[in-house]
């Protein structure tokens, strides 16, 4: 959760292009040097203006020195006042400020330039500290005045890393934010490129204010609901309303329908195939009878469940469809930079490893045996077609369980609890519906899995592949029968594990999203 704001000033809050161009080839001029575009000097946008001259026009320290004094001839009277505020700044300032944010500007233009600016557009009411270089040609780097702004905002006390945004358009901004691993917001409608900034490594890429404004809202809300816990928990505090009491309903309204669906389905498709059964001829192929009586062959069971998750996907799309929209576009912002390859290869490996560890860990242990649901789940269908069995586990359940679960109840829950805690809630809920004492501690670790890949990569199809990944594995290792083969032991169950573990560990260290 962020309470500090760290902004840069030129290309963030104000577009400084005409000022400071045409200042640098004031400077330039004085030196011999002609350069009538001012397009070639954007550079100069962001940088200290030492680093600056020296680098772009291979000058000495002396000659940067006189070429920055001619800068701020003219533009501590003119080129300070050639500047504009990016649209919707006053906004996005005022919203923050009236959320609790604490706001700081951190520059590397002369501290008394930065003032000026500020109070010009009327934004010095916005920050708490203000801070660039100083005119002496101390300070100039940005991690060095970072450093003072910290040091104000924190005194003695030790710095929280995990409550501050660094928010610029160039890399010094985002560079600087590593040196004290600060997350930072790359803003690319300033002066920094796109590839500039993911060079960089900027933890998010906004391409507007309103962008911006949406990012930073997600941590205003959380601090508002931080803050409303801290008061409900004060002695003689009134206990607020249950705000929570409508976003419960939206979950729990289409989880009751689709639990009632999906058994309203079943029972029916099974009167169908025993009305079917009085014809001799198909009887074989529907009905079995065994020790209980008559009961389902396993195509025909296959063929009811198909038709159960099937019809009870469809029956919520209508409720999980908005609310994935809602999370997908929310998400965006946090998830501007594409995954690399290696965090699905990872999630694979995690998938995977899981499933093995855990299935072979249980019948190791003789824990399917325990339950005779079970094993009639699990079971190897030697009277399935393995492409229905496969369209079964390996597609209609996944899709259907996904809208269900991570579609509609992670992010339903989310509304009113923790990011942890709806985690718990949707893997819980996932575990219950499977209706088997043995599965639920199988479906329990997929329901955290799940609900982790779905967060992590903020796109639900990446949860409907790792569940059809782990359903499809399952299927066929018991299809197979390679549950009982004698290379499926102990070891077996090791090496899964490590692979799963150190798998998990590489995407939790690569990004933390809990």
């Amino acid at each position: 959760m962020k309470r500090y704001l760290l902004f840069d000033l030129d290309g963030t809050l104000t577009d400084p292009k005409v000022g400071i161009t045409t200042s640098v080839q004031y400077a330039l001029a004085d030196q011999g040097i002609d350069e009538p575009d001012i397009d070639k000097l954007e550079p100069f946008i962001g940088p200290p203006l030492k680093d600056s001259f020296m680098e772009f026009y291979h000058m000495t320290e002396e000659q940067a020195d006189r070429a920055i004094a001619k800068y701020r001839e003219r533009f501590q009277d003119i080129g300070i006042f050639e500047n504009e505020l990016y649209g919707g700044i006053h906004d996005l300032l005022r919203t923050m400020k009236a959320g609790g944010m604490h706001m700081a500007v951190v520059s590397s233009k002369p501290t008394v330039y930065v003032e000026r600016i500020l109070k010009h557009f009327k934004l010095d009411p916005y920050f708490e500290v203000v801070l660039g270089s100083e005119l002496d040609g101390t300070r100039v780097k940005k991690a060095q005045v970072m450093a003072e702004v910290l040091r104000k905002f924190y005194g003695d006390q030790p710095i929280n890393h995990d409550e501050i945004y660094m928010i610029g358009d160039r890399k010094y901004d985002i560079e600087a934010a590593r040196v004290f691993h600060i997350e930072s917001i790359g803003v690319a409608y300033g002066y920094g490129s796109m590839e500039e900034l993911k060079e960089a490594k900027a933890d998010y890429i906004v391409k507007s204010v309103a962008e911006l404004k949406k990012l930073l809202m997600r941590e205003v809300e959380e601090v508002k609901r931080m803050d409303e816990v801290h008061k409900a928990q004060q002695p003689g505090a009134r206990k607020p309303q249950n705000q929570g009491m409508k976003a419960l309903w939206r979950v729990l309204l289409p989880y009751v329908l689709f639990i009632l669906v999906r058994t309203a389905v079943g029972i029916l498709m099974s009167v169908i195939f025993q009305s079917l059964s009085k014809n001799p001829s198909i009887a074989q192929y529907i009905m079995i009878e065994d020790e209980n009586g008559m009961s389902l062959t396993g195509l025909a069971g296959i063929i009811a469940q198909i038709a159960s998750y099937g019809m009870a996907g469809v029956m919520i799309m209508r409720y999980a469809d908005p609310m994935i929209t809602q999370a997908a576009e929310e998400a965006h912002l946090t998830h501007l930079k594409p995954e690399p390859r290696k965090s699905y290869v990872l999630l694979g490996l995690v998938t995977v490893g899981s499933v093995v560890a855990l299935t072979t860990f249980m019948d190791a242990l003789g824990m399917t045996n325990l339950a005779e649901s079970y094993r009639a789940l699990h079971g190897t269908p030697y009277d399935v077609p393995i492409l229905l069995g496969l369209i079964s586990f390996g597609f209609c359940t996944p899709l259907a369980e996904e809208l269900m679960f991570r579609g509609i109840v992670y992010n339903g829950v989310k509304k009113f609890m923790s990011p942890r805690m709806s985690l718990v809630m949707s893997a819980v809920f996932f575990a219950y519906s499977t209706g088997y004492s043995i599965q639920m501690l199988y479906g329990l670790m997929l329901g955290f899995l799940l609900t982790y890949a779905y967060e992590y990569f903020a796109d639900i199809r990446v949860a409907v592949a790792a569940h059809v990944a782990a359903n499809v594995l399952s299927y066929l290792l018991n299809y197979t029968l390679l549950t009982q083969a004698p290379i499926y032991n102990w070891p077996v169950c090791v090496v899964s594990l490590a692979v799963t573990c150190v798998s998990l560990f590489l995407l939790m260290k690569a990004k933390k999203v809990y």
